[in-house]
């Protein structure tokens, strides 16, 4: 059995058993992945993936040039864990529940933590689940910092009145139709408060080169 082929059999296997905690039956495409993280790079910092599963995201990651140390891979699912910890031996794989995430600690060592790339069903998740999970998020997220998140929805997953009380603003950063199902990504990020506004002070992540 090829890996590719094993990792869409765990998914599905896992799937069947918690499909509210399972985002998808299969993993997830490299269109999608490609579009995921293509505002990260190696100068990124470190990048918390929350729900990485089989490690689809987290591969490419590794070719927009993250360094494997830099990864933090929070996953809930024992068997996905246990296979994160495998393939990714230099990689920070952490099980936990990401509602739990203001609770992880971070080494000091640890470069700053530049973005969150999110494979979780954020819309089959409770309302007050969510929260923690971005309030979690931001807590490590430095200043200028990204959290993305995809769906197969025609909106953000994320409700605005949601977002309105956390102080973030939603950003459309395209769709694909190469993935089954279809997805969009979106970028979630701090708002600005209306008295700073500096111009001409780039976004971190935003330095790195798209694509």
């Amino acid at each position: 059995m090829t890996n590719r082929t094993a990792d869409a059999f765990l998914f599905f296997r896992a799937w069947l058993s918690a499909p509210l905690s399972v985002a998808s039956v299969t993993p997830s495409g490299r269109a999608l992945s490609s579009l995921m993280t293509a505002e990260i790079c190696a100068g990124t910092g470190t990048v918390i993936e929350l729900g990485p599963g089989t490690g689809v995201f987290t591969e490419a990651l590794l070719r927009r040039g993250v360094p494997e140390e830099n990864l933090v891979l929070v996953e809930y699912g024992s068997e996905f864990a246990n296979q994160l910890s495998e393939r990714f031996p230099t990689a920070k794989t952490v099980r936990m529940d990401a509602a739990q995430l203001r609770k992880m600690p971070l080494h000091t060592s640890t470069p700053p933590v530049g973005a969150v790339v999110s494979g979780l069903p954020l819309l089959s998740m409770p309302l007050r689940k969510v929260h923690a999970i971005l309030e979690g998020a931001f807590s490590h997220l430095r200043h200028g910092g990204a959290f993305y998140q995809f769906t197969y929805g025609p909106r953000c997953p994320i409700a605005r009145p949601l977002l309105d009380r956390l102080g973030l603003k939603a950003t459309y950063v395209g769709c694909t139709l190469a993935n089954i199902p279809p997805a969009a990504v979106y970028r979630i990020t701090r708002r600005r408060p209306r008295q700073e506004g500096v111009i001409g002070k780039a976004d971190p992540v935003s330095q790195c080169d798209g694509g």
